[in-house]
């Protein structure tokens, strides 16, 4: 990522969340658990839905690829936080940086409109029940996940683009816990305007279309609940959709409150909190907040671990 820009700095420093090593050393407990909750159960999550025949639907077939994004989202933030907070030298490459902070921007913004995929799922499923078969179609969600992926590469070429213009003369301390946007910026000795509108323009882009659609698509959900007559079905249907409100609630929350905003309002303490919410902790509650409100992945798992008992039984 252009040696050639960066003869005076060898290479960057994170300088993490905290210089306690008291505290670091709880943080790195707590990390490590979430992050092996985090594999865990998104590991089971693609396993279940993969195994089970009766979840081989769209719904859980955008539910299998969410998990992988939050597996993938998830390891290439908390490992290294995970080093950092053991070790005093805290260094990390340029090309380790800008790898990391590349895939950072290519999983959100394909996590994005993924989650927007999901709710257009939803208002079908909901809105247009009849035609759910025909227009939830085995091509066209791979359509719509193809899309996701594409619109994150994009973003994510964009990005690396901006971010390779950079030249970095004296500072290399990054002040934050992994390579984020933000932080990368206040290091470079060149003028860096022109830059973060293009970056913002392009995450705040990808942010408001997704977030529109999910908008548009719980709001026509919500007029057909409110027309249906009865209470069972009206709770039938806002279970449909609760899991993944949330989840969309607390993804949103947190990016919109950490990027979609003026950079001198930017606070490294409440940023990083909210960073940590969203790279290490989402990543963990997702699986358990569609697994736990769910009959049907609970169901799935006790037919997979009754399959299991029985083949191991005929052995």
């Amino acid at each position: 990522m252009g040696r050639k820009n960066n003869t005076h700095v060898p290479d960057f420093i994170l300088m993490g969340l905290t210089d306690s090593e008291e505290i670091q050393l709880v943080l790195f407990m707590l990390f490590l658990l979430i992050y092996l909750v985090t594999l865990l159960g998104n590991a089971g999550m693609i396993l279940i839905t993969h195994l089970d025949l009766q979840l081989h639907t769209p719904m859980y077939f955008f539910l299998r690829h969410l998990s992988f994004l939050d597996l993938s989202y998830s390891t290439v933030i908390t490992p290294k936080t995970l080093q950092n907070l053991l070790t005093s030298t805290k260094y990390i490459s340029y090309m380790s940086c800008f790898t990391q902070m590349s895939f950072f921007v290519f999983l959100g913004a394909t996590e994005c409109f993924l989650l927007s995929s999901m709710a257009y799922d939803r208002y079908v499923a909901i809105c247009n029940p009849l035609h759910y078969p025909v227009v939830m179609s085995a091509r066209f969600c791979s359509h719509l996940i193809f899309g996701s992926y594409m619109i994150g590469f994009v973003d994510s070429f964009v990005n690396g683009l901006c971010m390779s213009r950079l030249h970095f003369c004296d500072s290399n301390v990054i002040h934050h816990f992994f390579c984020d946007t933000t932080p990368v910026l206040a290091l470079s000795c060149t003028d860096t305007h022109d830059i973060e509108i293009m970056i913002f323009i392009v995450a705040g882009s990808t942010l408001m279309v997704s977030l529109i659609t999910i908008s548009v698509s719980y709001v026509s959900i919500l007029s057909t609940i409110l027309k249906i007559t009865s209470t069972s079905g009206k709770k039938k249907a806002f279970s449909t959709c609760a899991s993944h409100l949330l989840g969309v609630a607390i993804f949103y929350g947190t990016m919109i409150f950490t990027y979609l905003k003026p950079s001198k309002s930017y606070s490294l303490g409440k940023d990083q909190v909210a960073s940590v919410f969203y790279t290490i902790v989402i990543p963990m509650l997702n699986p358990l907040i569609y697994s736990l409100r769910n009959k049907e992945v609970k169901n799935a798992l006790l037919r997979v671990m009754r399959k299991g008992e029985g083949s191991g039984q005929l052995k």
